[in-house]
């Protein structure tokens, strides 16, 4: 194959993934916006969004335009310049953090081999966990910028239960990776393909995903998710009926849809983390056997087989990030020490026993 032509098709599918993940990160804000008024009204016995378009549909696209039209204030004790560069610090490294979650297998085209994730590193996770924790940052500009004590107390809150939950995600993270032996994501995902085998025999009606090998880690992970995505029962920094809402409360119109949109960014990051590494990633289970059945030319089977495999990983975010609605309409906030003592005295210590056991597990079946 032409060298030049190969690189055309490498970077026009680099253009494509790209134009994807952005388009799928800017829809998330308002769709999970409306989606969570829905099922609360469901839950809650309400009526919900039902005048603004077919089920309040368009509730969102109007909430969109009054954010733009808004006046946009700069209160006048701010430290403006940093009171400004705040939310954007929030809101890019919630969008580059899903630069390398894979949504999809290694595809071919004309002989060229393109991974279907934005970027390839063959050190995701620390690419994750470091991209990650850069978003603490956003938080304490945009307390201390605010020149508000109350917004200080609110970043002061975030930011200890941020790192608090952090340390705890990376220990879950720690025994994942150990079990699988790599920290490329895409490869995580691949492991997890066929069925789950214990001592040697494999178990049919279970898939080969990380949360059957992994429980522990997976309820870890899962537990700092929600913390570090400060969504309830772990939104202290925003709880604004006793707490004077938070690191944001100078903020109004679009700077203020920004945390809003960094949050819910996150959100998806983090359901397509769990999708990665418990979940088996894009993996389908009996979709191959299915498209089999239909007797397609191998053409055709491969390019479903491939939609199959997409469907199936944006299945799994769509219903994780259900149940972080469903959890935020469900369980009552924390008190402060309830989440720090949970954090530190709870979840580090047993994800420090977890990764013992991984790795004792790990010599047992090297004998």
């Amino acid at each position: 194959m032409d060298l030049e032509f190969g690189s055309q098709i490498v970077f026009y599918a680099m253009l494509a993934k790209l134009a994807f993940v952005l388009i799928v990160l800017l829809h998330v804000a308002p769709i999970m916006a409306w989606a969570e008024r829905r099922i609360c009204s469901w839950m809650q016995n309400r009526t919900g969004p039902n005048r603004v378009g077919p089920f309040g549909l368009l509730q969102s696209l109007a909430d969109a335009i009054k954010f733009i039209f808004k006046e946009d204030l700069v209160p006048a004790h701010v430290r403006k310049w940093y009171y400004l560069l705040a939310p954007g610090l929030c809101v890019v490294p919630a969008f580059m953090t899903f630069a390398v979650v894979p949504f999809g297998p290694i595809v071919e085209i004309q002989g060229v081999q393109i991974p279907l994730q934005v970027s390839t590193m063959n050190v995701g996770f620390l690419y994750i966990m470091s991209i990650s924790s850069l978003a603490v940052y956003g938080i304490i500009v945009a307390s201390w910028a605010s020149n508000n004590k109350y917004s200080m107390l609110g970043g002061l809150r975030s930011t200890a239960q941020m790192i608090s939950y952090e340390l705890a995600m990376g220990l879950s993270l720690v025994a994942i990776i150990m079990h699988f032996n790599s920290v490329d994501l895409m490869q995580i995902s691949t492991v997890q393909g066929g069925n789950l085998t214990i001592f040697g025999k494999e178990l049919a009606f279970l898939p080969n995903w990380g949360i059957f090998h992994q429980p522990l880690a997976a309820l870890i992970f899962i537990i700092a998710a929600f913390a570090e995505t400060n969504r309830l029962p772990f939104d202290l920094p925003e709880g604004e009926s006793e707490i004077v809402a938070g690191y944001h409360l100078e903020y109004g119109g679009m700077k203020w849809s920004l945390f809003f949109m960094a949050e819910y960014a996150h959100m998806i990051t983090a359901s397509g983390l769990v999708a990665t590494f418990f979940l088996g990633g894009w993996q389908a289970p009996g979709a191959e056997s299915l498209i089999n059945l239909l007797g397609l030319n191998s053409e055709w089977s491969y390019w479903l087989l491939i939609l199959a495999q997409v469907i199936a990983f944006w299945t799994k975010v769509v219903l994780f990030m259900l149940f972080f609605i469903v959890v935020r309409f469900t369980l009552p906030r924390f008190r402060y020490d309830q989440l720090m003592w949970l954090g530190w005295k709870v979840l580090v210590p047993i994800g420090l026993v977890n990764i013992v056991l991984t790795a004792v597990a790990i010599a047992v079946a090297a004998q």
